[in-house]
């Protein structure tokens, strides 16, 4: 599926939006071998996108796959202009340079994919591809009236988001299951619904879970999981 360039970019962790939009100004960006102009769009799949000559999807090269058991009171950027900790210092010791896929905001906590593929990042964070997030979900407030809005089509901030997948673990505790990853998602439509998140773990996401990996910690994904988050049996491990 096409996509305008600037957020394909933005995408696959190279630089922000506002960045992509100069470098196209300045004519870095090329698709296909051709210069690429701003407000166009191309395939992230399909198409070889280039930024200063360099393959945004590193066709041919071995990707970084990782998975991070994000720990509470780390942003989920390369760098933060407000000092604060990073995921990126988390993973330094891996070898590559490595990207978030979506986002978990400071004070949730989970599963969080970290790689240096742009396709893969798109196929992960695009929601055409419906890619089911999992989370674990501590709240206060009343569960039974919340639940029908949850599992409901909300509409957050003028944006519709789909009906959420939930169940009750415990006394204050659900599973939540949506598809979108829209900033906060899972805070806002709790919000919406009556309820205050007082703590946010992400689980699984498509067909990969947390398992045991502890807190702060970092494993590489087999050569079968990154095939199966990306849907087709084209992966290698990096």
């Amino acid at each position: 599926m096409e996509e305008r360039l600037q957020k394909i970019l933005s995408a696959a962790g190279v630089c922000s939006r506002r960045q992509a939009e100069q470098y196209l100004a300045a004519g870095r960006v090329a698709v296909n071998g051709r210069t690429a102009a701003l407000g166009e769009k191309a395939d992230p799949e399909g198409d070889t996108i280039t930024l200063d000559g360099v393959p945004l999807t590193g066709q041919g090269e071995r990707r970084t796959y990782l998975l991070l058991h994000k720990p509470r009171g780390y942003v989920t950027t390369l760098s933060d202009e407000r000092g604060r900790r990073t995921v990126a210092q988390l993973v330094a010791d891996c070898g590559a340079r490595v990207w978030p896929v979506g986002r978990l905001d400071l004070d949730s906590e989970g599963l969080l994919v970290m790689t240096d593929d742009g396709a893969l990042t798109h196929r992960l964070t695009h929601p055409s591809h419906q890619v089911e997030k999992e989370y674990l979900v501590w709240v206060r407030g009343d569960v039974a009236a919340a639940l029908p809005a949850l599992r409901r089509p909300m509409v957050l901030d003028g944006s519709r988001v789909g009906p959420a997948k939930v169940s009750v673990r415990g006394e204050g505790l659900l599973s939540i299951t949506i598809h979108e990853g829209k900033n906060r998602q899972v805070r806002r439509m709790c919000a919406a619904a009556g309820l205050h998140v007082t703590r946010l773990k992400r689980l699984r996401e498509g067909s990969l879970t947390l398992g045991d990996l502890p807190p702060g910690k970092w494993r590489r994904l087999t050569a079968a999981e990154v095939a199966a988050l990306a849907g087709e049996n084209f992966a290698r491990e990096g």
